[in-house]
């Protein structure tokens, strides 16, 4: 029997007929290798993204030194997958040296490592500013350790006197919508108790927890394209977010609320700064896409 080629697809080295079972678990398998792709992709397009906002390059004079089509140079930035080839030529023309890392998903330390993400900072400060101007304590990038699990919650703001907590999980990109879920499921399960004892609270009587998903084009249709998921994880009305905004946390409660977020604040007095799940209908994205928030919210550079 010859030796396999290494460049063969893997049926063509089953030695017999695939079984249901073995196609149902393929299937399966390329389902989470297409999502781990996608957060590859993206991940990698933010990093090369802010690097060139950083050294205040256009995309055009980045491809020009890579030496690669400006189409490719914005798929790569969209987080579209490419060749390694074209990932190291945009290093090199940004004088970055390509990494590529493999790690044991077991171990929970996501500190370092993480692509600052200047749109996820600023939607986080905005926040932040605001409930800080209402009189609330406010916490950002809050660390909580429980048991096994150390985490860490974007913002948080509370009220000891109304025995009222805050948790906002700000997301710019939806990757892979089960780490996401995932990640904010532990956090509403289990930050309300490791908070409460620092901040002298017996027991919280209202826990608001909300998604705060950037008001972009990309992200209304991964959230469109996957509304009965997100209605599953978020399905509180959105006026549990509203009253904490206007300073009047619920009284009672637990609620999990998706809200889609600007951070900026606009020149109108009526221009709304978020819309809730049920309202994404006739929704319009306020930017094209995770670029187009950087460049109108005037963050990295030129």
């Amino acid at each position: 029997m010859k030796a396999p080629n290494v460049f063969e697809p893997l049926e063509h080295l089953h030695d017999g007929p695939t079984t249901c079972a073995e196609h149902r678990l393929g299937g399966l398998q390329d389902e989470r290798i297409g999502r781990e792709l996608s957060r590859i992709g993206a991940t990698l397009g933010l990093t090369i993204h802010g690097e060139r906002r950083r050294r205040r390059l256009s995309l055009r004079r980045v491809a020009a030194l890579a030496r690669v089509s400006l189409g490719t140079a914005q798929a790569v930035e969209a987080g579209k997958i490419c060749s390694l080839n074209t990932y190291v030529r945009l290093c090199d023309a940004l004088r970055l040296k390509a990494d590529f890392q493999f790690i044991d998903p077991r171990r929970r330390d996501r500190g370092g490592g993480r692509a600052t993400d200047s749109v996820h900072v600023a939607m986080g400060e905005v926040e932040a500013a605001h409930f800080r101007s209402l009189g609330f304590e406010v916490g950002l990038d809050e660390p909580f350790q429980h048991y096994q699990f150390a985490e860490r919650a974007d913002v948080v703001a509370w009220s000891a006197e109304r025995g009222a907590l805050l948790h906002i999980e700000n997301k710019t990109l939806f990757p892979d919508l089960q780490d996401s879920f995932g990640a904010f499921n532990v956090k509403r399960r289990y930050l309300g108790a490791e908070l409460a004892s620092g901040a002298g609270v017996a027991q919280w009587r209202s826990e608001t927890h909300v998604a705060a998903a950037l008001w972009s084009g990309e992200v209304l249709r991964a959230i469109r394209a996957h509304a009965a998921s997100f209605a599953g994880v978020c399905p509180g009305p959105i006026a549990s977010f509203e009253t904490w905004w206007r300073g009047d946390p619920p009284a009672t409660g637990r609620h999990s609320v998706l809200a889609v977020f600007d951070p900026a604040e606009g020149r109108r007095s009526d221009r709304r700064r978020w819309v809730g799940l049920g309202e994404l209908t006739g929704a319009r994205p306020r930017y094209r896409d995770y670029a187009d928030a950087v460049s109108l919210l005037g963050l990295g550079g030129g």
